[in-house]
C-alpha cells in the first residue's frame, strides 16, 4: 500500500471501490451552495422549457415507417418454422432478417442471397460505399459511387500510401497426393511447367518458400484454349535446426517406400474457378502409371486473400500484424533479410518481414502466426499490444500451422466483438479502480470456441516498380472482416474491380479477364459487357443513341491483313464463301498467346520464321536487337529473305504496351492498325499536329468499318475502291484490351498484336528511317472505335524486355 509520509496509515492510490452517499454526505455543504446560484439563476423553476423539449422514441419498439407493426429482435424466432406464422403471428420484415444474417460470422462459406449469389465478408462495409455488381456468382465491388472517375486521386493514393482489395472470390483448389504424382499433374495443365524453371527457383518453389504463376491448360487437350492465369503454392517443408530442408528436393522417402505425401495450393479466379477445378480433378484422375493417385480438394468457402497494393504496404503490415510466431521454414529467408546470419528467427520476424519488408525475393512466401489485429490500441500514434493473456491452448496453438492446410478441419474464428469490448470495458474499469478486479479469462466457457491467434500467409509479388509493392495476404475466410476493418483503420483505401484495372494498367500487367482474350472466361465477360451496352443505349432515345461498336473485337479480321500482306508477294489464300461460314460459327479468339520467349521462339521455328525481326529475351543468350537496329548491310533491299510474311495456320499474338506519340487517350476496344512507311516519316518528321496534317478515315467509313452480320457476329468490310483504300483506310494488326487510365503519367495501354506482322512492321520502319532514327518499338496508328482520327503510337513487345509474361493481377 502507498502511504502518505506525513500521516501514518492514509493511503494516496485510488480507493477500489467508490460510495456514492458517503461522497455526497463529506460535500454536501458544496452541493447545497451550488444548488442555491442555480436556483437564484432560475427563479427556482426547474421546469425545462417548452422551446427545448425535444421527443424522444427510443423507449417505443414500433418501427418508423410503418406504425404499430411491431418489430421482433430476437434472433431465435428467425429459426423457426411456418406453425408461428399460421397461428396468426406476423412474418419477421426482410429488413431485420438480412441484418441478423449479414452480421453472423459463420466458419466457413458465404452468406448467399435469395437467388444464390455469394456474399463476400466484407459486403455490408462495401454496400455502403461502392457500387455492387453481381458478377461470377459473387456480389462484388464494382468502384466508388459516380461515373467512374477518379483515377488520378487513386494513382496519387497507390504512389503515396496503400490500397486493400477484398479477393475473396478467388478459389483455392488443393491438391494432395506423393510428391512425384502432384509434379506429373502440374506439368501436364500448367504452362511454364514448374520443370521448367531454373534448378535454384524450382527447389524454392518445392520447398514452399517461393510461389510460382503459370497458366492453366486442359491436360491432353491442346486444340481447348487455356483456362486462367493461376498462382500454385506448395505446403513448407519441415526444417532442420539451421533452416534448411530436409532434402524434399532430392527424393525424401516415406515408409512405403514412395516420395513424401505432399500438398499444394491452386488460386483461381472466380470467373474460371468451376472450368479450373474439372480440368486439375480430370488431371488427377487421368495420372496412369503412377502408383500412388493424387487427390483434388475444393477449398473454397474456407480460405481468403486481401491484396495490399501501395508504396506503403509494409508499414501497414507492421501496424496491425503482431507475430505471434513464425515458420521455421522461414528462418533462412528472415536471415537473409536482416543481413545477420546469427540472428534468432523468432525475434527478426518483425525487424525482417515488416521492417525490411523490401528486401524480400520476389514471388517469397511467408508462413506467419499473428495476434488478433483487433486487441491493438493507437495511443498518441503509436500501436500498443493490449496485455492479453492467452489461454494454454492458444499458446499451444501458436505453433501450429499445419491447420491451415488441413481440409478436414476448420481454424477457430475470432473473438466476438461484444466479447472483446466487454474484456476492453472491464480493464478500463480496473485500470480507474473502479469494480472488482477480475483474475483469469473473464469467458471460460467460450474459449474453447474462438481463437485470438490466426496463421495466414504471406505473398510478395514481383514489383514492376521500385515505389510499389504488391502484397497478398492469404488467411481464413472468418477472420476476413477482423483484418479488412483494422486495415481500414489504419489508413488503407479500399478498392473496387475498377480501380484494380487502372493499378493493372499503370503497373503495366494484364488483368485477368480483359486482358486473356484467348480464355473462356473472356468470352462470357465481354458478353455481358455487350448486353450491359446495349440495354443502356436501348433506355436512350433513337436519335441520342452512340454509335454501335463491337464488343468484343472482331479478333477475326486480323488474318486478313496476313493475306493481303501476302497477296503482295503472289501468295494468295482467299477465303471461300464455305470458309467463311466456318469462321462464324468459330468462338471469338482465333489464335496462342506466346507468354514465354520459349513459346515465342517455338513459333518462330515452326513458321521458318528465323529471318523476323523478333527478339524475344532467352536465359544465357545475348539480345540482338541493338545490334540489328545499328547495322546498315543488314536490311539491304537486295535482301529479300525476310520481306516474305507468311501466314500460318494458327496466329500468334503477342502483348504490347502503346505510348502515345504526340497526343491522343486510347480507349478499350480500340483498333491498333499498320502503318505505311510514309505515314510514319510524314507524321514523326513534322513538329506540329494539326488537324489537316492528321490522317483520318471519312466520316461515312467510321460506322461502316466493321459490319455486323445477321448472327450478330462483326467482320471487317474491305472498301471497294482501292485508292480511297491506299489513301485512307489501314489494316488492323490487333486490339487494346486496357484503355489509357487518366492522370497517369506513364500513359500506357494494353494491347495484343500478331507477331509477323510486328516483324513486318519493323522491317519496313527500318528500311525507311534513317539509321539514327529507329527505334527499338514499333510504330503503330490506333484509332478508337467511335473515332475517325488515327493516332501514331509506340509498341513495346513484352517478351523482348521479360523472359516470362506469367504476372497478373
Amino acid at each position: 500500500m502507498v502511504t502518505n509520509g506525513s500521516k501514518s496509515g492514509v493511503s494516496l492510490a485510488a480507493p477500489h471501490e467508490l460510495s456514492v452517499w458517503r461522497f455526497v454526505e463529506s460535500r454536501a455543504s458544496e452541493l447545497e451552495s451550488l444548488h442555491s446560484v442555480v436556483s437564484d439563476r432560475l427563479d427556482n423553476n426547474f421546469r425545462s422549457q417548452r422551446n427545448k423539449r425535444r421527443r424522444t422514441t427510443g423507449h417505443d419498439n414500433r418501427v418508423a415507417k410503418k406504425k404499430f407493426k411491431r418489430r421482433r429482435i430476437e434472433v431465435g424466432k428467425i429459426g423457426g418454422t411456418d406453425d408461428s406464422v399460421s397461428k396468426g403471428e406476423k412474418k419477421i420484415s426482410r429488413r431485420v432478417r438480412r441484418n441478423i444474417e449479414l452480421k453472423k460470422n459463420l466458419t466457413n462459406g458465404f452468406s448467399t442471397s435469395g437467388d444464390g449469389t455469394k456474399r463476400l465478408r466484407t459486403h455490408v462495409w462495401h454496400a455502403k460505399r461502392f457500387t455492387m455488381k453481381k458478377i461470377w456468382g459473387f456480389y462484388v465491388p464494382l468502384g466508388l459511387h459516380g461515373r467512374g472517375r477518379g483515377s488520378r486521386a487513386l494513382l496519387k493514393k497507390l504512389k503515396q500510401g496503400v490500397l486493400v482489395h477484398d479477393a475473396s472470390y478467388y478459389g483455392s483448389v488443393q491438391l494432395e497426393g506423393q510428391e512425384d504424382t502432384l509434379m506429373s499433374v502440374l506439368s501436364s495443365v500448367l504452362v511454364p511447367s514448374p520443370s521448367a524453371s531454373r534448378e535454384e527457383t524450382s527447389r524454392d518453389i518445392l520447398a514452399g518458400v517461393v510461389f510460382g504463376t503459370a497458366m492453366l491448360h486442359h491436360a491432353g487437350k491442346p486444340s481447348l484454349p487455356p483456362i486462367a492465369p493461376v498462382t500454385y503454392l506448395w505446403e513448407q517443408v519441415p526444417t532442420n535446426v539451421e533452416g534448411h530442408s530436409n532434402d524434399v528436393c532430392d527424393g525424401e522417402k516415406n515408409n512405403d517406400g514412395g516420395s513424401i505425401t505432399r500438398q499444394l495450393w491452386v488460386w483461381i479466379h472466380a470467373a474460371a474457378f468451376q472450368e479450373a477445378y474439372d480440368a486439375l480433378d480430370s488431371a488427377c484422375r487421368g495420372q496412369t502409371g503412377m502408383t500412388f493417385s493424387a487427390r483434388c480438394v475444393s477449398r473454397e468457402g474456407q480460405l481468403a486473400k486481401l491484396e495490399l497494393m501501395g508504396s506503403k504496404v509494409f508499414q501497414l503490415l507492421q501496424k496491425t500484424l503482431i507475430p505471434a510466431s513464425s515458420n521455421s521454414a522461414n528462418s533462412r529467408l528472415l536471415k537473409k533479410c536482416s543481413g545477420d546470419e546469427n540472428a534468432n528467427p523468432s525475434e527478426s520476424v518483425k525487424s525482417s518481414v515488416f521492417e525490411n519488408g523490401n528486401q524480400i525475393s520476389s514471388s517469397a512466401a511467408v508462413s506467419l502466426v499473428v495476434k488478433d489485429p483487433r486487441a491493438l490500441s493507437n495511443e498518441e500514434g503509436q500501436i500498443k499490444e493490449e496485455t492479453v493473456s492467452l489461454p494454454k491452448h492458444e499458446t499451444e496453438y501458436v505453433f501450429e500451422f499445419s491447420e491451415l492446410w488441413d481440409a478436414s478441419k476448420s481454424v477457430k474464428p475470432p473473438m466476438e466483438e461484444s466479447i472483446l469490448c466487454m474484456e476492453k470495458h472491464n480493464r478500463h474499469n480496473e485500470f480507474i479502480r473502479l469494480g472488482r478486479k477480475i483474475s483469469g479469462p473473464q469467458n471460460a466457457s467460450i474459449e474453447g470456441e474462438y481463437s485470438r491467434v490466426c496463421p495466414v500467409l504471406l505473398l510478395k509479388h514481383e514489383d514492376s516498380e521500385e515505389s510499389v509493392t504488391r502484397c497478398s495476404v492469404i488467411l481464413p475466410l472468418s477472420w476476413v472482416k477482423a483484418f479488412w476493418i483494422t486495415f481500414m483503420s489504419n489508413g488503407a483505401h479500399a478498392i473496387g474491380l475498377r480501380e484494380k484495372q487502372w493499378v493493372a494498367s499503370e503497373m503495366g500487367l494484364p488483368y485477368f479477364p480483359s486482358d486473356f482474350p484467348d480464355c473462356n472466361a473472356y468470352s462470357n465477360f465481354m458478353a455481358m459487357e455487350s448486353d450491359e451496352t446495349n440495354h443502356k443505349a436501348n433506355l436512350l432515345p433513337s436519335s441520342k443513341r452512340p454509335p454501335q461498336v463491337p464488343i468484343p473485337p472482331p479478333w477475326d479480321c486480323v488474318h486478313l491483313t496476313l493475306e493481303q500482306r501476302s497477296s503482295k508477294t503472289g501468295k494468295s489464300n482467299s477465303q471461300t464463301d464455305d470458309e467463311k461460314i466456318d469462321i462464324e460459327k468459330e468462338r471469338i479468339f482465333e489464335g496462342t498467346i506466346a507468354r514465354t520467349s520459349g513459346m515465342l521462339s517455338e513459333f518462330l521455328r515452326n513458321i521458318s520464321g528465323k529471318n523476323l525481326l523478333l527478339f524475344p529475351k532467352i536465359p544465357g543468350q545475348k539480345n540482338c536487337l541493338y545490334k540489328f537496329m545499328r547495322d546498315k548491310e543488314f536490311l539491304e533491299p537486295d535482301n529479300t529473305a525476310m520481306s516474305e510474311v507468311k501466314c500460318a495456320e494458327t496466329l500468334c499474338y503477342v502483348r504490347v504496351l502503346l505510348r502515345a506519340c504526340k497526343e491522343g487517350a486510347f480507349e478499350q476496344g480500340a483498333v491498333v492498325c499498320a502503318p505505311h512507311a510514309a505515314d510514319v516519316v510524314s507524321l514523326t518528321a513534322s513538329s506540329s499536329d494539326s488537324d489537316d496534317q492528321r490522317l483520318r478515315i471519312p466520316q461515312a467509313s467510321q460506322k461502316s468499318y466493321f459490319k455486323q452480320l445477321p448472327s450478330g457476329k462483326w467482320e471487317l468490310e474491305i472498301p471497294d475502291d482501292e485508292e480511297a483504300t491506299d489513301k485512307s483506310y489501314r489494316w488492323p494488326v490487333g486490339f487494346i484490351t486496357t484503355g489509357f487510365v487518366r492522370g497517369s503519367k506513364k500513359a500506357t495501354s494494353v494491347a495484343f498484336c500478331e507477331a509477323s506482322l510486328l516483324s513486318s512492321l519493323r522491317r519496313e520502319q527500318w528500311n525507311a528511317l534513317p539509321l539514327k532514327r529507329r527505334k527499338k518499338e514499333i510504330y503503330v496508328l490506333v484509332r478508337n472505335m467511335r473515332s475517325t482520327a488515327y493516332r501514331l503510337a509506340l509498341a513495346t513487345i513484352v517478351l523482348e524486355q521479360h523472359e516470362e509474361d506469367a504476372a497478373f493481377i
